[in-house]
């Protein structure tokens, strides 16, 4: 005779709340500008300053991603704390911002996860 699945241990992911599904886009928005944003710093206005002696594009995009990183970090602590992640899965997810490429990698794997894809 089997048992019915237990709902805490099937393998179908639970359905997200309004709240978490909220924080989860604005999480994803953020995570792609923020990559744009490293990227376009070091790929283009880095070897502008430093190879063309042109510091103009890194005195708008440095502060700009800055501001963007800080905004990242609060959309990556309000879905931390609505799932109620471990402290070591949010300081990963933070240092994923600083990373070229890897805010990318973070998103895809944390909207997966969530959203059972």
């Amino acid at each position: 005779m089997t048992s019915p699945a237990d709902p805490a241990t099937s393998a179908t992911p639970q359905p997200l709340t309004p709240a978490v599904r909220g924080a989860l886009t604005r999480y994803r928005v953020i995570a792609y500008i923020v990559g744009v944003m490293l990227l376009v710093l070091l790929f283009v206005a880095m070897p502008l300053k430093y190879l063309a002696d042109d510091p103009s594009a890194m005195n708008v995009v440095g502060p700009l991603h800055g501001f963007l990183y800080v905004i990242y970090l609060l959309g990556t602590f309000d879905l931390f704390r609505r799932v109620r992640w471990s402290l070591p899965r949010l300081v990963l997810m933070a240092l994923a911002g600083t990373i070229p490429f890897l805010s990318f990698y973070a998103e895809r794997k944390t909207t997966h996860e969530l959203l059972g894809r």
